[in-house]
């Protein structure tokens, strides 16, 4: 017995924190006691699952005692279908998150760095800490833009990986295509991941989720997930889209079946749904408007977002605010965990969960008053 208090885990776990995701409905209704509770936390597709997978999934059951397709290859197919891509340019993966943690086990040694502009998705630094890389954050500038040139200036001879994730969580802000071709143009031996989870909700014009420069063969790998727009966050299926030599690297530290069957049955019917991809794109843009002239009305500051989340700046007692809105029923995400104690991150949900959300939000605010 003795003899284990010798075991000691890797150092770099020091400083690795665990994510932390958003309470679950049925955990607050227990907690609090509630029987009417929303989640506008996730960032999860207020409209459900895309029909086309849930028939897939349906007509799939009895198949179950089979394990998956190791290589995915209809999903591939269907991914190079919809992005003009070649099949070997793909990897699928159990989420996208799953393909942040390979992308380090294949890129990264200790003593390597990686750049993130922050405050941005924790998962690219939970990847590298794991590897013992060092994370080098960058701030945003005014209005949660991205500085393209601290951007790069923050690049050293260790620099592995540049992450951009646009739109961004938790601010919703983009970074324009002239810019990522700057970014490009100035690193060609660095890895730049470009996270496009959000991109199917992205308006402007200036916009792109980046699968060109893959296709050009720049040392670029594009994630993309079925979480979102598709509404299939609970399968956990995303994939990336890079240059075959990355996609062959990552390859080598991927496990053989990390893809469910199920998930890759409703994905590659899924990724074939345009009415239910048009269907939530205008329901989350009517969403995002109402967010904007409710805050507006309310003095409140808010960033205007290309996701379907919208992050609002509620002021010192943000932690309060956050905690009240729990109380009564709307679950939302509380900034702190950000470095953003004065906000809160609020996802679009159905019209239904977005008048209640509103609903409470003015009632505590008028409190305040």
């Amino acid at each position: 017995m003795e003899n284990r208090r010798n075991i000691q885990p890797r150092r770099t776990l020091d400083i690795i924190q665990p994510y932390s995701p958003g309470k679950p409905i049925w955990e607050v209704q227990k907690e609090l006691g509630l029987d009417r509770v929303i989640k506008l936390a996730s960032n999860e597709n207020p409209l459900g699952p895309s029909p086309k997978a849930v028939e897939a999934i349906k007509n799939s059951l009895s198949e179950l005692n089979r394990y998956p397709d190791a290589d995915a290859t209809a999903l591939k197919t269907a991914i190079a279908e919809q992005y003009g891509v070649t099949p070997a340019q793909i990897i699928p993966t159990n989420g996208a998150d799953e393909l942040i943690t390979l992308v380090s086990e294949a890129f990264l040694e200790q003593g390597d760095e990686i750049i993130v502009p922050s405050p941005s998705f924790s998962e690219y630094d939970f990847g590298a800490h794991i590897m013992g890389a060092k994370v080098v954050p960058v701030p945003f500038a005014e209005n949660f833009e991205f500085d393209v040139d601290a951007i790069l200036a923050a690049v050293t001879d260790k620099t592995k990986i540049i992450y951009i994730c646009t739109p961004n969580n938790p601010t919703g802000t983009i970074m324009a295509k002239a810019d990522i071709e700057k970014v490009l143009n100035a690193v060609n031996d660095i890895l730049v991941v470009i996270d496009g989870a959000y991109s199917h909700f992205a308006d402007l014009p200036e916009y792109t989720a980046g699968v060109e420069f893959a296709k050009a063969g720049h040392p670029v790998i594009v994630l993309q997930t079925f979480s979102k727009i598709y509404g299939i966050a609970g399968l956990r299926v995303g994939f990336g889209i890079a240059p075959e030599e990355i996609i062959q690297s990552v390859l080598k530290v991927k496990e053989p079946f990390n893809v469910n069957a199920l998930a890759q049955i409703a994905a590659t019917a899924a990724i074939t749904d345009t009415e239910h991809v048009r269907a939530s794109r205008e329901a989350n843009k009517a969403g995002r408007e109402l967010f904007y002239k409710t805050f507006k009305e309310l003095g409140l500051k808010y960033t205007e977002s290309e996701a379907n989340f919208v992050l609002v700046e509620v002021g010192p007692n943000g932690e309060e605010i956050y905690k009240a809105l729990m109380a009564q029923g709307v679950i939302v995400r509380y900034g702190k965990t950000w470095g953003l104690p004065e906000f809160i991150r609020v996802s679009v949900g159905t019209p239904e969960e977005n008048a209640f959300f509103i609903e409470v939000l003015n009632g505590l605010l008028a409190k305040q008053a």
